[in-house]
């Protein structure tokens, strides 16, 4: 299948990830032909990030799922770098801790949620609470189908206070994570990487993807979802690139208005310089 308009996926139609090829760069060989244009994205998005901070109007909020060794991290790392350290946050999410289980299962990641003139990057996020809870038998489908319904209304809720919610599912083989997982093992300065725990979800991929594929036609009705071939990650980090700079630029940002009072302030210092 021909990959969607910049990755994003129709509104509330059926999605079979067997028809989306982790491995496909689109028109694209190499990394070579694409780092021109790695360059032109990094500074159009340095650009709008300067409107968005300057503007206060509205904000951003990036979410980024996948399968282990998706790529998570380090797309995170590749895309935002050179962003204003003062305009950007980024949290990763694993099991609740002891307080945070006390609450709805909404509570930790909304009170992250960036305020106007922030972006905010989520590594995974609350459609975990309808993924790896459902894996292991924590929340049953019926209770998952209402999350569904919650987290509809949670990202209009968003919408509606110009929060502008950018879903990322970083698309890899099974083959892909299985070659990064024994890289890690294999390789003494990647050990840290490795978490015995990933070798136990592999045993559940395809669950995984059916889950998956569900939350994505079930949960796109105020904010798509975008599938980014990931096992190329040269190609993983052009394609959300152009997924990040499209966001920015869909807000039709505009610089803030001149502020006349500083005009007052502009004469009396050029005078004190005579």
């Amino acid at each position: 299948m021909n990959l969607p308009k910049n990755f994003r996926l129709p509104e509330k139609k059926k999605v079979d990830l067997s028809d989306f090829d982790p491995r496909d760069t689109g028109s694209f060989a190499s990394k070579e032909e694409v780092a021109e244009k790695i360059k032109e994205l990094e500074l159009d998005l340095q650009e709008l990030q300067e409107k968005l901070i300057a503007s206060k109007q509205q904000s951003v909020l990036f979410i980024f799922q996948g399968m282990d060794c998706s790529g998570k991290d380090g797309v995170i790392k590749k895309v935002f770098a050179g962003l204003n350290p003062q305009g950007i946050s980024a949290y990763s999410f694993k099991a609740p801790t002891e307080d945070e289980a006390r609450h709805d299962f909404l509570w930790r990641t909304h009170r992250l949620v960036p305020a106007l003139g922030q972006i905010t990057v989520f590594n995974r996020s609350y459609y975990e609470e309808v993924l790896i809870t459902r894996i292991h038998g924590k929340v049953e489908d019926s209770e998952a189908k209402q999350r569904f319904k919650h987290i509809n209304h949670f990202e209009a809720l968003l919408a509606d206070s110009r929060v502008k919610v950018v879903k990322i599912f970083l698309h890899i083989s099974k083959e892909f994570q299985l070659e990064k997982l024994i890289s890690r093992i294999e390789d003494p300065s990647k050990n840290w990487k490795f978490d015995p725990s990933d070798l136990l979800e592999r045993k559940s991929w395809k669950q995984y993807g059916k889950y998956y594929e569900e939350l994505f036609e079930k949960c796109s009705k105020a904010s798509p979802w975008h599938i980014v071939p990931s096992d190329n990650r040269w190609y993983r980090n052009y394609a959300v690139l152009n997924i990040a700079v499209d966001a920015l630029r869909s807000l039709e940002l505009k610089d803030p208005p001149a502020n006349p009072e500083l005009q007052v302030l502009l004469e009396e210092i050029k005078q004190e310089e005579g």
